[in-house]
């Protein structure tokens, strides 16, 4: 049975129906959710080995997950996937080409190795495996990878600059793809760790795709309602039975936005793990003898972004004005700590420790409170007092605290007619992508990316990417071409001091105001057992070559 949270009743879907209450819901069925069962059927999962020989499916454990995610799928085509919550579930669904082990390191899944690399970095040719199978009974084939890298930038999804480099793509036999980069891409490793799809399935009808997908993975998908649940099934047919099958049956992923029922949803056991711990409750949840939590550093970026375009942020110096109307410092402080830790960059601190980034430098560029300095660069400017600030935040308490205190800082100034809106995804989206000064003066977003700068440099403060996932519209184009150039090289050290010059520009400018990184955080019920945070926040690791989560 799916579950649905009604946060005005304080009720699952699940305890509605155990009492008789009427439930309706709209569902896309892709088949039967069978009886998930207690898991007291005698095996407890504590192990990990009831089914590492693969045998028939009755000998499998019957156990049940229920996860609490903060926002619901959008989507199930990994093609189209670009949020978090969608991603978190058809990782269940999908095997990769490459996916990541238990830190950020690759490995192969469908692909049977590493990639050679040729031609000074713009030839990879991959080798597929041939023993894996689509959920329907398909083989994986070397053309559903090829169709799975080329597919987002041919049908122009928001996700096609991740692969946007491939000029050709060739299946060479049944065993290899071989792609041809425009330019060597030194990300390109990092860019094949992605969902196989089939293309067969895919293309004969891509809307049925995203409703009713064809994976290879461990579990499948039998029911879901978009931005609400979704129900997983293990495939006990599952092709990689090499650690066994999954202990977990079933997995119910349901959407519990309001932080404060996340938590209790947990304290009282009706859920078995709970994402994003909100940091006023993390006391709450280590106070909690029946849960613990586990967190990993993520490799993410949450920020403010100014129109650069339109209206008086179109000046760098109102920017920076703005800049002086409030401490981001304590911003953080106020309503991100213990949950997340200030960042003063697109990169996240792993990563920007790694490529020796100048982090004290980038520091400094930011201003502390300073409503003096922030009204005599109002006045420089020649803003009018009277004029209708508008800062639009996505549907998340964090990140709308943060546009609250520039608000606060605006008033503060001498503005009275401030707005902050917070506005559901969709709208946002539509709203921060237009670069229309009615519609935003500043917004409040963040970015979950792959272990690679480009991922952050180029998606978000790229001229190239303008009114897709860059809402800045800013005219830096020295420094937007850099981030081209570092993108098209394989050179690391040209890309570091391509990405250093680029971000130096772009943050003295204030096209951003970096804020904080999240640690991704998890509450995990005592009944929970081999689940742990991952630096990446897509990645929710159920069974893989390194864990079998058991519930008890």
């Amino acid at each position: 049975m799916a579950r649905e949270f009604d946060t005005e009743l304080g009720i699952t879907r699940r305890q509605a129906l155990a009492s008789g209450m009427a439930v309706s819901s709209s569902m896309l069925l892709a088949g039967c959710a069978g009886d998930g069962g207690d898991g007291s059927d005698g095996s407890d999962g504590s192990d990990g080995n009831d089914s590492s020989d693969g045998s028939d499916g009755d000998d499998l454990p019957n156990q049940e997950l229920y996860f609490a995610q903060v926002k619901g799928p959008l989507d199930m085509d990994p093609i189209i996937i670009n949020d978090v919550p969608s991603a978190q579930i058809a990782n269940q669904i999908f095997d990769g080409i490459y996916e990541y082990d238990e830190g950020v390191g690759i490995v192969p899944k469908i692909a049977s190795e590493a990639p050679t690399i040729e031609r000074d970095g713009t030839r990879f040719i991959v080798p597929v495996r041939d023993d894996a199978t689509f959920q329907n009974g398909d083989p994986v084939t070397a053309e559903d990878v090829m169709h799975t890298v080329v597919a987002p930038a041919e049908e122009e999804t928001e996700n096609a600059a991740e692969v946007n480099m491939v000029d050709t793509a060739e299946v060479i036999d049944d065993s290899a793809v071989q792609f041809d980069l425009s330019f060597p891409y030194g990300a390109f490793e990092v860019a094949l760790v992605r969902s196989v799809v089939s293309q067969s399935v895919r293309t004969d009808d891509r809307d049925a795709y995203n409703t009713d997908p064809v994976g290879s993975g461990p579990y499948q998908l039998v029911e879901w309602e978009p931005e609400s649940y979704a129900t997983l099934e293990r495939w006990d047919d599952y092709w990689d039975d090499s650690n066994g099958l999954p202990n977990v049956a079933t997995i119910e992923f349901d959407p519990i936005e309001e932080q404060t029922t996340r938590v209790t949803e947990l304290e009282t056991g009706n859920v078995d793990i709970i994402e994003t711990i909100p940091p006023q409750l993390y006391e709450t949840v280590e106070n909690n003898e029946s849960a613990t939590i586990d967190e990993e550093p993520g490799v993410g970026y949450f920020y403010l972004a100014f129109n650069c375009g339109e209206g008086p942020t179109s000046d760098p110096v109102v920017r920076e004005a703005v800049d002086y109307c409030f401490s981001m410092d304590q911003a953080i402080e106020n309503f991100v700590a213990p949950a997340g830790v200030r960042q003063v960059s697109p990169y996240p601190q792993t990563m920007a420790e790694e490529w020796e980034f100048p982090l004290d430098e980038w520091g400094d560029i930011s201003h502390d409170r300073d409503l003096d300095e922030a009204e005599a660069l109002f006045e420089e400017a020649g803003v009018d007092m009277d004029y209708d600030w508008r800062i639009i935040v996505p549907p998340d308490d964090m990140r709308e605290q943060i546009g609250v205190s520039i608000g606060d800082g605006l008033q503060n100034a001498g503005f009275e007619n401030v707005e902050v809106q917070r506005l559901d995804w969709g709208t946002f989206t539509d709203a921060y992508t237009s670069g229309d000064e009615e519609d935003f003066n500043m917004y409040t977003l963040g970015w979950s990316g792959s272990p690679d700068p480009d991922a952050f440099a180029y998606q978000l403060l790229s001229q190239e990417v303008e009114g897709v996932t860059n809402g800045t519209f800013h005219d830096y184009d020295e420094a937007s071409e850099m981030l081209t150039q570092a993108r098209e090289s394989a050179d690391r050290e040209e890309r570091r001091e391509l990405y250093i010059d680029a971000t130096t520009e772009l943050l003295e400018g204030r096209v951003h105001i970096p804020a904080y990184n999240l640690n991704n955080s998890y509450g995990i019920h005592e009944r929970v057992s081999d689940f742990s945070a991952h630096a990446i926040s897509s990645e929710i690791q159920i069974f893989t070559g390194h864990n079998n989560v058991s519930v008890e």
